[in-house]
């Protein structure tokens, strides 16, 4: 790190020289603390008594011999009003298991990544299928033998490494192209899923080291699979021991106002603070470089661009020009990884680079289809053409960015039920609702990611505390289910008509989308090149059988290639009855039975 860049807040790489490097003669240690009266490291390596550190500039170093590779350090901080203050390392790149903190060193040089092929063909995915699962690491399958009522909570996590055996099979299985972790920075409380930072440079101790993280990423590169992290850019935890007040005073937060701490307790980051702007930026770099991730899903963008994230209070140009140097800086160097936003509000530009006024994001979740789309079939099937529109107007704004469609984890937690629940009716009418809506996902144009369990219909809500239910698909409507997701993902990544140049207009139109009455849905999907490929997507939301007539303009027949309502699905329809459909003086008719959808492929005569 140039140290000047540091204090200008454009440097990319500050944990290069900030917190604990080993050099061949121990490490030496350092730390941005300019407030203080004077800093000291106590450790392992020096039976913690305190070792006063020499300041250059309000940069806090010392070299000390005798540190190794797993010590455990914390930094002690004498403040300008006497108080003494024990920290764990801003930049530390490892910490202990919680509710203990301190931070520990570690070599990141020594793991050798061997996904050369991978890093040398890996893009952003604009004109491929783009299909992410998005999984709490801890909460989705427990260590092997683990036994609730008698083991130690914590041996329920399996290590990093050892996760790849099951996860990387299954993903393939399952027809996805990357996983997105949920934070695995360091936090101190398990039920924030880690939103809530103490450790922004240290991967969770609660699955293993930095270097089995590694691993984990290479061996997911190896199989040809994506890794994307999910990423806190815009708040920190309240922990004494952490960032706030480093040096006795409030060096990364705003100081006491009404936006110094957000809705969820947590403390603001300042980011015109040049010091602050350089530990987050140098910090998404970390990511990518250091671990290779593919991306990073950046959480609640909307904070960052409004104060509070209330539109009503304006614009933060505070956070909002942090972001734009930051997306920047990160796509000059990162060009082939992705950059997504969660965020739900109008904002423009999200997804436009930098250059031309934008926020420089690479894709934004499209909170409003997700919103529209549950709320639909939510809503009993007679009340249902009321709010027709809810499914056509996402077509309306989807050309203003580059959107992926999103049924997260926030959409199974905390009573809101899961995404399979959320669907009108009783159990079993929930299955044939839930294999339609998945095909309108699927179909419907922009890149998808959907949250674990909802692969098997899972109806017990994410708990951070256990894992999935896996004994769910013993029974036929969940095993159906998933045999039913395979084939549909299978078709996403295998049909071009549904990812290629999904972002041009002129391949997608609707063929019938105010047929109010009957709760239909036609459209069409074509390939990007000339004369490639089309697909008809019909969908029938209705609570009885429908038959509608339309003019397609051309002769042509549809060859049927899946039916949500298949009895091989646990649907109505026999696979024998599932038959070409063939125009007559330009006119198809289509018939389907009560919630399901239909794919067909198009034959020109």
């Amino acid at each position: 790190m140039e140290i000047d860049s540091f204090f200008r807040g454009d440097a990319f790489d500050a944990y290069d020289y900030f917190g604990a490097h080993l050099n061949g003669n121990g490490a030496v240690f350092r730390i941005y603390a300019p407030n203080a009266a004077k800093v000291a490291v106590v450790g392992d390596f020096n039976k913690w008594y305190p070792r006063q550190m020499n300041c250059d500039r309000g940069i806090w170093s010392v070299q000390i011999p005798e540190a190794r590779e797993g010590h455990f350090y914390k930094y002690v901080v004498y403040t300008q009003s006497g108080e003494v203050k024990e920290h764990c390392d801003p930049y530390g790149f490892g910490m202990e298991l919680r509710p203990r903190w301190c931070s520990v060193v570690r070599d990141l040089d020594s793991f050798k990544f061997t996904d050369d092929e991978w890093i040398y063909f890996r893009d952003k995915n604009y004109d491929k299928p783009l299909n992410i699962y998005e999984m709490h690491l801890g909460a989705w399958k427990e260590a092997p033998g683990f036994v609730f009522e008698k083991d130690d909570p914590d041996k329920r996590f399996m290590t990093y490494d050892k996760i790849a055996d099951l996860l990387i099979p299954y993903l393939k299985e399952n027809g996805f192209t990357h996983v997105e972790f949920m934070p695995l920075s360091e936090h101190p409380a398990d039920i924030s899923w880690g939103y809530q930072n103490t450790g922004f440079y240290a991967p969770t101790s609660r699955y293993g080291t930095a270097k089995q993280l590694m691993e984990l990423i290479n061996r997911l590169h190896n199989a040809g699979l994506g890794a994307i992290m999910d990423f806190v850019p815009v708040h920190f935890a309240l922990d004494d021991y952490a960032l706030r007040e480093l040096d006795g005073t409030p060096l990364y937060e705003y100081p006491e106002s009404d936006v110094a701490v957000s809705e969820w307790g947590t403390c603001n980051f300042l980011f015109n603070k040049p010091h602050a702007a350089a530990f987050m930026q140098s910090c998404a770099d970390y990511w990518l470089t250091k671990y290779h991730f593919d991306g990073l899903r950046m959480d609640a963008i909307s904070r960052a661009i409004y104060w509070q994230g209330d539109p009503n209070r304006g614009v933060n140009p505070n956070s909002l020009n942090f972001l734009r140097q930051m997306n920047g800086g990160l796509q000059m160097r990162h060009g082939d990884c992705m950059l997504i936003a969660e965020d739900s509000t109008a904002f423009p530009k999200i997804t436009c680079p930098t250059q031309y006024g934008g926020l420089g994001f690479d894709y934004k979740w499209d909170l409003g289809w997700m919103n529209d789309t549950l709320n639909y079939f939510r809503t009993p099937p007679i009340e249902r053409r009321g709010h027709h529109h809810k499914l056509t107007f996402s077509m309306q704004y989807f050309y203003n960015e580059l959107y992926l469609l999103e049924l997260s984890h926030d959409e199974n937690v905390h009573g809101k039920a899961t995404i399979i629940n959320k669907m009108w009716g009783d159990y079993e009418d929930k299955f044939p609702q839930a294999r339609a809506m998945y095909m309108y996902m699927y179909t419907h144009p922009g890149k998808k990611l959907n949250f674990m369990g909802g692969e098997n219909g899972q109806f017990r809500e994410f708990d951070e505390n256990r894992g999935q239910d896996w004994d769910i698909l013993k029974y036929p409507l969940h095993e159906s289910f998933n045999r039913y997701f395979k084939t549909l993902t299978a078709l996403y990544l295998n049909e071009p008509a549904l990812h290629c140049a999904e972002y041009d207009p002129n391949n997608f139109r609707w063929l019938m989308a105010d047929n109010a009455d009957q709760n239909f849905y036609i459209y069409e999907r074509r390939e990007c090149r000339e004369n490639g490929g089309r697909i008809i997507c019909a969908f029938n939301f209705s609570g009885g059988e429908q038959t509608v007539s339309f003019d397609y303009g051309e002769n042509i027949t549809l060859e049927p290639i899946l039916h949500s309502d298949e009895q091989t699905y646990s649907g109505t329809v026999p696979h024998e009855e599932i038959k070409p459909i063939s125009a007559e003086n330009n006119r198809l008719t289509i018939t389907l039975p009560r919630f399901s959808g239909e794919l067909f492929k198009i034959d020109k005569r």
